[in-house]
């Protein structure tokens, strides 16, 4: 199938026109010009774009990964461009947590999702964010050992602590297991955060939410995290989580092959307002900001990554929108031959209408519905 359109961000570079063939689930070639013959499918004044992917994701369209409706997120997601996606788990009791990453194994394994990111339990409680502070802890060689058995090769990356008691093993551990390790919802000072990096951290968790802030005497783990090369920084773009003149900031500060959009989605993505839960905490809507109930605590986010490509490419360029929604997250995560246009990746492309608007997606060489086909809505 040939594929053309007015723009297409071809390996990095903005083609206009430009094109892409595919066979089954790959692309076999594509190029900047006409394309070399009939097209099969044709976009006038739209953008052909990788799809999307996303490396912290919950949930979205009333529907969580804790919940074990891991379909449902990911139908809802692929609607908004979202080709591939890890599912994340935030803190649980330890035979709670087992049982999720198992029945995520299982989404693993059928290719609903890329893999498993643990978002907990080895966070600090002192910045828990939208997580049960009471089930943190530290963490224990037999715990991850029993982790890593149920998801038997399916988790892909994990966040952690580095300040808590065996981080430091925790992140060989995990190394050893070829999973990303990140440092988030995190109390560390530079020197500690300095130190994960050494052992093998290379991803910030949404980086500024859930850690110290930025400090000219006490630099924390912010700077340590935005100064070595070796690191992924995720920014949650959403104009909640991070002011949109801060995300600039960083885009100009580190360039775009450094930063990582996630949505860090909840439920109530595409659902609206109302009352949720994550995991063990109840959760409340109220004008799309998810706050922890009777707090001021922001819990995820109502986002999805589509809104976030339109405010990079508001902000900056649409190379850059591409690099950090696309081939940014796919390198850190090692994910081969996905997040970009080029013969021999994977036949992922959202299709953009002049407003940035998804209007298409193919996954693995099939269209799907975009959003623009329909939402989902409250019942």
């Amino acid at each position: 199938m040939i594929v053309s359109a007015a723009t297409a961000v071809i390996d990095g570079r903005t083609c206009r026109p430009g094109w892409v063939r595919t066979s089954g689930r790959h692309i076999l070639e594509c190029g900047s010009g006409e394309a070399p013959g009939p097209p099969d499918v044709h976009f006038p004044d739209c953008v052909v774009v990788p799809g999307f992917i996303d490396m912290h994701v919950h949930g979205g369209g009333g529907e969580s990964f804790t919940d074990g409706r891991s379909s449902g997120v990911a139908e809802f997601h692929l609607r908004h461009g979202t080709t591939t996606m890890l599912a994340s788990l935030v803190t649980a009791a330890p035979d709670e947590l087992l049982s999720a990453v198992a029945d995520l194994a299982e989404a693993t394994r059928s290719g609903m999702v890329a893999g498993i990111h643990l978002e907990g339990p080895w966070l600090s409680p002192a910045r828990c964010g939208a997580h049960d502070h009471t089930l943190m802890r530290s963490p224990h060689p037999a715990e991850i050992d029993a982790v890593l058995a149920a998801a038997d090769g399916t988790i892909r990356m994990v966040t952690l602590a580095p300040e808590l008691a065996g981080s430091a093993e925790a992140i060989r551990r995990f190394r050893d297991a070829d999973v990303v390790v990140a440092v988030g919802h995190t109390n560390a000072n530079y020197e500690q955060t300095r130190g994960a990096i050494a052992l093998g951290a290379t991803v910030g968790t949404h980086l500024f939410n859930a850690m110290p802030p930025l400090d000219h005497r006490d630099p924390g783990p912010v700077l340590a995290l935005l100064t070595d090369p070796r690191v992924t920084v995720e920014l949650i773009a959403d104009g909640v989580h991070v002011d949109p003149e801060m995300v600039r900031a960083v885009l100009q500060w580190l360039g775009p092959d450094r930063v990582a959009l996630v949505t860090d989605a909840i439920a109530a993505a595409g659902y609206g307002d109302g009352a949720y839960r994550l995991g063990a905490v109840p959760i409340d809507v109220e004008s799309g900001v998810a706050r922890v109930r009777g707090t001021p605590t922001i819990a995820g986010s109502t986002a999805t990554m589509d809104e976030m490509f339109r405010l990079v490419a508001e902000l900056s360029t649409l190379a850059d929108a591409v690099q950090t929604t696309s081939a940014t997250p796919a390198r850190a995560l090692g994910l081969d031959r996905m997040g970009r246009l080029q013969a021999g990746y994977d036949a992922n492309l959202v299709v953009l209408d002049r407003d940035l608007q998804v209007h298409k997606v193919m996954h693995n060489g099939i269209w799907h519905p975009s959003a623009a086909s329909g939402t989902t809505a409250k019942p």
